[in-house]
């Protein structure tokens, strides 16, 4: 299924395979991807290891698309500078691990990067109300955060859409970035609810043809 909406498409790197990430991430220099999606798990705030800065550094010997840096960490303000030292151009940060949000994204601005929050499936939109305009980017958890290849929530899909009235009620620019479960599927249906942004990792990584499927997510 090919879509009429233009949508961004960001390929989570975190189901590449790693033996091969410098081809990979060539693989995605030459795709129609908009943004490489980074994601950070520390085994804290979320039941998983992922990977940290040695490899987003490797990345972003090679990476000529713009790093999208998923923190999903505690206390993600003490690396900020750090990971927009290593390439990030956008920071999001999850509601959920900073008690002081507002002085976090003031800090993301403030080195320069495009700053983004996300929420996980049980927390309401409605937390984001007296930020929203200082985002650029809002990321729907359509999973539990912490591991790849799990199954699309399918509640995201209005909440969804009920986030982008509240955006636009309000004034703010942010894009909608849908995170976990995408797939051929639904994921026409996710930008039709509303969803600027796409990521997808084991949908693109594992199909036979990554380029094509980047390309299909694109509505090309």
């Amino acid at each position: 299924m090919k879509l009429t909406q233009q949508t961004l498409v960001a390929p989570s790197v975190l189901a590449c395979d790693f033996a091969g990430l410098k081809e990979e991430v060539l693989m995605l220099n030459e795709s129609q991807a908009d943004w490489i999606h980074l994601d950070i798990m520390d085994g804290v705030f979320v039941p998983n290891i992922s990977f940290g800065m040695p490899v987003c550094e490797a990345i972003q010997k090679y990476a000529l698309k713009p790093m999208d840096v998923h923190l999903m960490i505690v206390q993600p303000e003490r690396y900020l500078e750090r990971f927009r030292d290593l390439g990030a151009a956008n920071l999001t940060v999850h509601y959920e691990a900073c008690p002081h949000l507002h002085r976090t994204i003031e800090q993301i601005k403030d080195l320069g990067c495009k700053a983004g929050v996300a929420i996980n499936p049980h927390t309401s939109i409605q937390v984001l109300e007296e930020v929203l305009s200082m985002l650029d980017l809002v990321c729907v958890m359509s999973v539990n955060p912490g591991f790849g290849g799990q199954k699309f929530i399918p509640s995201s899909l209005d909440k969804i859409s009920r986030l982008k009235k509240m955006i636009a009620l309000s004034g703010s620019s942010a894009l909608i970035e849908i995170d976990g479960g995408v797939n051929q599927t639904n994921y026409a249906s996710i930008v039709a609810a509303g969803c600027d942004v796409l990521v997808a990792g084991s949908f693109v990584f594992q199909a036979d043809n990554p380029k094509e499927v980047i390309t299909n997510l694109k509505g090309r």
